[in-house]
């Protein structure tokens, strides 16, 4: 019913929704006083906090000072007018109530303004914290855009190349040159599906709204099934795997998370040393669920570490199309962000190393570990 109510066009016009909420939260005020004013007689101090505790709300839930300003004055006359002896008339005269009633309008207008100029500089913060949050998101999606570009026009440029010098030179071709000519196409083939993928995964995040529907998942099962999605896409793959050996749940959205952990592995595979083995560690630290992949590469510059995270094609260390890492890591940290957790990369003694971590919800203690290898 209140919702009906803010949503209509009555209740969107300020002027009528001030007056709403004033003559509302007035008549509260003064129904609750009726009988406070019963078991303290002659004594309006209980009834006057009751009606400054109204003008509160009325400036919480209005919009400017005039509603607050207009509340405090209309308050103090009905505590003259109905809680003051002689009752039902106004009288000011009588021995220290114009200094009572002095006191209790000063302290409601201050109140008042107070409340006001608070709810307005609120106001001023949200919008400043909303424009924050729009440049950055514009911000990423120009940044997203560029790498959209830089990494799928690459392999789409193999492919053809590819396939027009498989055509053009069919007849002088070996067919062991055939079968490395058709082997680039689908590795280039498979790259450009895995970034379909990012971009489906970035899709299920609603736009302007970073929130994602979470459900509890066990960490074993998501970190099982994305290293098997990611051994199916690079059999030669090495991947050393340490989980926590207890039971653990963590809200999350699973499919989104395991886009997560392909993409990081498959960037510790590409940029790392694919002849090593690429280590997946999960642990719990600080009620979070701390998820880390390292590789035993050259590692990152220490120039690229801080906008890494940035989508921007500048960040890729190389021209090959599977060296690519702007828009998968730029996914990723959309990602975590809308899960409420937070990315970032750093260098190992030897390789890279990439780690982030998502809310548990509820704390739990530590727990032992177990290692497996896939």
């Amino acid at each position: 019913m209140w919702k009906r109510l803010e949503n209509t066009k009555f209740w969107r016009h300020p002027v009528a929704r001030n007056i709403t909420v004033c003559l509302g939260i007035l008549a509260i005020a003064t129904g609750a006083a009726a009988p406070v004013a019963q078991f303290s007689t002659n004594d309006t101090v209980n009834v006057a906090m009751i009606y400054i505790l109204s003008v509160l709300m009325i400036a919480r839930y209005t919009d400017g000072y005039i509603p607050g300003i207009i509340a405090s004055v209309v308050s103090t006359f009905f505590v003259n007018l109905f809680f003051t002896y002689p009752y039902m008339e106004l009288n000011f005269t009588l021995e220290g109530y114009p200094a009572t009633f002095l006191c209790m309008l000063t302290i409601a207008l201050i109140t008042s303004a107070a409340t006001s100029r608070m709810k307005e500089q609120s106001r001023i913060l949200n919008e400043r914290d909303k424009l924050l949050m729009e440049a950055e998101k514009e911000k990423m999606r120009a940044n997203l855009l560029r790498a959209i570009s830089h990494d799928l026009r690459t392999p789409l440029t193999s492919i053809i190349g590819i396939s027009s010098a498989y055509i053009e030179n069919n007849q002088s071709l070996s067919g062991e040159e055939k079968d490395r000519m058709v082997q680039n196409i689908q590795e280039d083939a498979n790259w450009l599906l895995n970034m379909v993928e990012n971009l489906l995964s970035v899709t299920r995040i609603r736009d302007g709204d970073t929130r994602v529907n979470k459900s509890p998942e066990p960490l074993e099962e998501v970190v099982s099934e994305a290293v098997q999605r990611f051994r199916r896409r690079l059999p030669d793959a090495i991947v050393t795997v340490q989980i926590p050996d207890d039971f653990i749940m963590i809200p999350m959205d699973a499919t989104l998370i395991e886009q997560v952990l392909i993409n990081l592995m498959e960037n510790a595979y590409y940029h790392g040393n694919p002849s090593k083995p690429i280590k997946l560690s999960s642990f719990i630290l600080d009620n979070r669920a701390c998820f880390q992949i390292s590789d035993q590469g050259p590692g990152i510059p220490d120039e690229a570490l801080s906008s890494i995270f940035d989508g921007s094609p500048s960040s890729s260390q190389s021209s090959d199309s599977h060296k690519g890492m702007g828009i998968g890591l730029s996914i990723c940290k959309t990602i975590v962000s809308a899960h409420g957790g937070t990315i970032k990369a750093g260098n190992l003694s030897s390789g890279a190393c990439f780690t982030f971590n998502l809310p548990l919800g509820e704390n739990t203690n530590d727990t032992k570990t177990k290692y497996f290898d896939h």
